[in-house]
């Protein structure tokens, strides 16, 4: 991949910032699981690609720290605050993209 600009790394850090206030501050309404039927990712998978992003860069991160990077706080608690549990028609349609895209 082709070593990108400092200008172009601050925009992308400032777009992910974004991303980040949309998803965990304005949105918190929005259901991990309805983020992965209709977008196929979630706040959690950030998460996870957050922690790869330091692996690559020689930073060792738990998946826990890596959520904590992301939310604000600890995972469990942003998750009492503002998920619910699925119901059985999100679990179905969550069940019904995974199969079609391949698993």
């Amino acid at each position: 991949m082709t070593e990108l600009d400092f200008e172009t790394q601050q925009i992308q850090a400032a777009v992910f910032r974004r991303l980040q206030q949309h998803l965990l501050q304005d949105r918190p309404d929005v259901q991990n699981i309805d983020l992965m039927i209709t977008a196929g990712f979630c706040r959690n998978c950030l998460a996870d690609w957050y922690r790869d992003a330091a692996g690559e860069r020689g930073i060792t991160m738990t998946r826990d720290e890596a959520r904590q990077a992301l939310y604000g706080e600890p995972f469990a608690q942003w998750k009492e605050k503002h998920q619910r549990e699925a119901t059985p028609e999100q679990l179905a349609a969550f069940a019904a993209a995974q199969a079609g895209h391949g698993g």
